[in-house]
């Protein structure tokens, strides 16, 4: 009989956890920039599946020499400790920074390798063996939390070295085929990106030749404002303490379920029919497309199939012959105008004014199909791509506490 692999804590397992920098060098606000010398991770970087550098703030390479710790070495493992908790990353070799550092509420955890393979207590660190433990150790309820004192009480198994490196080779097969998914997605959407850019910025569009312009643009489009471009929906939250508005079928999106993709498939909550009645959303129709309006505001997605929404973003609907994924597109390209008029006293916000002054060109009915024609197999593509990464994530999930446990021989 194969003898049981040790159950020992974190405090007395082969692998350092390390803080980050919290004293007076630590960044302020101004200091950070959408380029630098080194990537500073944000909440929204270390997501449930990884990585996510959609989103990045950088630090100067002045800035980054004044903090004493907090910085990654290759295959480091980091996990959110603060707000959202038990979030994981792993530094390896697809991440493209060289430089990173993790915030204040992150740890870095740094195996020893001649015990712990990397690539083995990442997987561990995503398995409910160990999300369970967080779960009940966490403590706070605006701001949940997870201090280093207490991630040391957490247990786990910890197999021979060589068995460690054969449970990860098998997860890190459907890792690889998850990553090849999304690095497939990202050349769609780049694809349908650069022919909007080649049609509609640069106006090299079918026939371009032969289309007189008025004041910079084809005479039959107009010039209007996001505002006349597209329907704006509020979204609402159902009271929270009322259990029979929560737990059924009905996707409620909030920015936490924002993903680096063009759709979102699911979200982290539900809410019944008579919580869609007794919140100010509306149930959302596929396609429909999702812009965040405070904190981090400006991020776009759209809906996979019908959804509510939190009142923390707002629902957009082309009108006046804009098509949803030209909308979806067109937002991408002007993401950086929402943004530098997003305005608020605590944070930055969009309100409903802020379409008004933003310009929207809206070409002519017959080339916005064409591009409509083009964009629809491509970003169908991307949806079947999302759905295949969601079967393998649930299957390589199902079998990681079954590999872990010692259930699965390997």
């Amino acid at each position: 009989m194969k003898k049981p692999w040790p159950i020992i804590k974190l405090a007395s397992a082969p692998v350092q956890i390390i803080d980050g920098d919290r004293g007076k060098n630590y960044p302020k606000h101004g200091e950070f920039a959408d380029s630098g010398y080194c990537l500073f991770l944000n909440a929204g970087n270390v997501t449930t599946d990884g990585f996510n550098f959609s989103d990045c703030q950088f630090i100067s390479e002045g800035k980054d020499q004044k903090l004493r710790k907090g910085k990654l070495i290759p295959l480091d493992v980091v996990m959110t400790t603060r707000g959202t908790v038990g979030n994981i990353g792993l530094n390896n070799e697809n991440v493209p920074y060289d430089n990173i550092r993790i915030n204040s509420g992150m740890v870095i955890f740094r195996p020893d390798p001649i015990y712990l393979s990397s690539d083995y207590f990442y997987h561990y660190l995503r398995s409910p063996l160990f999300k369970n433990q967080v779960n009940a150790l966490k403590s706070g309820v605006a701001q949940p939390q997870l201090p280093i004192r207490d991630i040391n009480h957490i247990n786990m198994a910890l197999p021979p070295r060589d068995e460690q490196e054969q449970i990860s080779n098998i997860l890190s097969a459907y890792d690889d085929l998850i990553e090849n998914n999304r690095r497939r997605i990202e050349l769609l959407e780049q694809a349908a990106r650069l022919l909007y850019e080649e049609w509609f910025v640069q106006l090299r569009f079918p026939g371009h030749e032969h289309v007189k312009k008025v004041d910079g643009i084809p005479e039959d489009w107009d010039k209007k404002t996001a505002y006349e471009a597209m329907e704006i929906y509020s979204g609402g939250t159902p009271s929270t303490t009322d259990p029979e508005y929560w737990g059924e079928d009905i996707p409620f999106y909030t920015p936490k379920d924002h993903s680096r993709a063009a759709y979102v498939l699911d979200t982290e909550r539900s809410i019944t029919e008579k919580g869609l009645s007794n919140c100010n959303s509306k149930l959302y129709g596929k396609n429909t497309i999702f812009m965040s309006a405070r904190g981090t505001v400006g991020k776009i997605i759209m809906a996979q199939r019908p959804m509510a929404m939190s009142q923390t973003s707002y629902a957009l609907i082309g009108k006046n012959n804009v098509t949803q994924l030209f909308l979806y597109v067109a937002l991408q390209q002007s993401l950086q105008q929402y943004k530098q008029r997003a305005s608020g006293a605590v944070f930055d916000a969009i309100i409903v004014d802020t379409y008004k002054i933003i310009p929207f060109i809206i070409p002519s009915k017959t080339l916005i199909k064409e591009y409509e024609a083009f964009a629809t197999p491509i970003f169908t593509q991307m949806e079947n791509l999302l759905l295949s990464n969601r079967n393998l994530r649930q299957a390589r999930n199902l079998l990681i506490p079954r590999l872990m446990s010692g259930e699965i021989a390997v």
